[in-house]
């Protein structure tokens, strides 16, 4: 509990008073959103459970913000959960609600940003307040063995977050990395911007979830 506590933002963060004053504005322009911080969405089995952890870049306006859970509501979350599915670390079926069937499975999700920013741009000092949220985060999962990072921001807040250079952990899709007792890897943001331009095509994604499945599968017979 006390874990969580510190990982967590309150739903009225005020941290981020630019942040907050957009948060606020959409309270009274949709107030059956979310409208709040997002928090790290988790397997049925607690985070003791999580040996695998996705950092994203922030919550979508009609996304994550609308619904309060990560990459649910708009293209990204179709793109990951259907890929989570596909190697066994979700299961159900992700209908893009809160309360669909999907579960995580040894895998939770989060964000760099908790609070949806302006035309999904956050600056830098929102970056590095929120990382008082991130590094806990990380740190709460006893059991993490791989991390992947979906977009530059979301990497460097990562490696800044576990006390590293950014200099020496540049940002590489389909890239991968030890840091420390953990393996960080990295892939463009699955956006809808980014499938649709070709920067990141669905064969790029799995691709690089082949190779944390292959890396998870390889640490468990290590330890069986």
């Amino acid at each position: 509990m006390t874990r969580q506590l510190f990982a967590e933002p309150s739903h009225d963060c005020p941290l981020c008073p630019r942040l907050a004053d957009f948060r606020t504005a959409w309270r009274v322009r949709e107030p059956g959103w979310f409208n709040g911080p997002v928090p790290t969405f988790l397997p049925p089995e607690g985070e003791d459970a999580v040996r695998f952890l996705i950092v994203g870049l922030a919550p979508g306006l009609r996304g994550a913000n609308r619904t309060g859970r990560p990459f649910t509501g708009d293209y990204a979350g179709e793109l990951l959960y259907d890929t989570l599915i596909r190697f066994g670390f979700a299961r159900g079926r992700f209908e893009a609600r809160p309360d669909d069937s999907l579960e995580l499975i040894g895998t939770a999700i989060t964000n760099a940003v908790r609070c949806v920013p302006p035309e999904n741009k956050p600056v830098g000092l929102e970056i590095a307040t929120c990382r008082a949220f991130l590094t806990p985060t990380i740190a709460r999962f006893q059991n993490l063995e791989a991390i992947l990072t979906l977009g530059t921001i979301a990497h460097q807040s990562t490696v800044r977050a576990l006390g590293k250079r950014i200099a020496d952990y540049p940002f590489r899709h389909g890239a991968s990395q030890s840091v420390g007792a953990v393996r960080l890897f990295s892939s463009y943001h699955c956006s809808r911007y980014n499938t649709n331009t070709g920067r990141l095509t669905t064969e790029m994604f799995v691709g690089v979830f082949e190779e944390v499945a292959r890396f998870l599968a390889r640490q468990h017979a290590e330890m069986s």
